[in-house]
């Protein structure tokens, strides 16, 4: 059996993830401000802010500048891990993985009109998985990357269509790992409804530029 997702939020074919390792010590909250106004200027409806190591204080702190500066009504922004915080910050969702709540504990504590995603597979589907209540799977690694710490190995583009195969039309997959403005239409093409993007958009000087550029090359800019 498969979950249905009651969300009605359209997923975007580019789904950002600021990890805290993006973000400098100095001047912190000023560029969190700068980095989610230019980005809800490009365009942005869906972030993830991931804080693998930081204190609470730190994160909710970071969360209530990204906040402000991504607008509820135009940015849904999705907490890494810690779903127990998202209502308090004003998050409109989490990603739980290994470790953290299992989806169904964390749409219990969500409710229904919260994102939850999880970790749908890579060289398989997880057993199970689709009948969780979550309204996206991550999916991959696709390529080498230097921003999560993975022991598997890449999927590839094979990988993709396989999982797609696997999981029917309807579930929306988020394509992991290593993808860039070159690789990111094929990895869409293969089967993935959207791309995550960490170190290809956030470790460029211009973030926002970058996000509009890799939009007019998979036609939505």
């Amino acid at each position: 059996m498969v979950y249905s997702c009651l969300m009605s939020f359209l997923f975007p074919k580019l789904y950002p993830i600021l990890d805290t390792s993006f973000i400098p010590a100095m001047g912190r909250y000023e560029f969190l401000r700068r980095l989610g106004g230019s980005l809800a200027d490009a365009g942005v409806t869906l972030l993830e802010y991931r804080n693998k190591n930081g204190a609470e204080t730190e994160l909710k702190a970071d969360a209530a500048v990204l906040r402000t500066a991504l607008p509820a009504g135009q940015v849904k922004l999705i907490l890494d891990d810690r779903a127990e915080l998202v209502e308090e910050i004003g998050f409109d969702g989490a990603h739980v993985d290994d470790g953290d709540l299992k989806p169904a504990e964390a749409r219990r504590l969500l409710g229904p009109e919260r994102i939850i995603g999880t970790f749908g597979g890579g060289a398989a589907l997880v057993e199970g998985i689709l009948a969780q209540p979550a309204d996206y799977f991550s999916i991959g690694v696709v390529y080498p990357t230097r921003t999560k710490q993975v022991a598997a190995a890449p999927i590839g583009l094979e990988g993709v269509r396989r999982l797609r195969e696997l999981a029917g039309p309807g579930p929306v997959l988020a394509a992991i790992g290593g993808i860039t403005r070159a690789n990111s239409a094929e990895v869409l093409a293969a089967g993935a409804t959207m791309v995550a993007i960490a170190g290809g958009l956030f470790r460029q000087q211009d973030p926002a530029a970058e996000f509009r550029g890799w939009m007019a090359e998979l036609g939505e800019g």
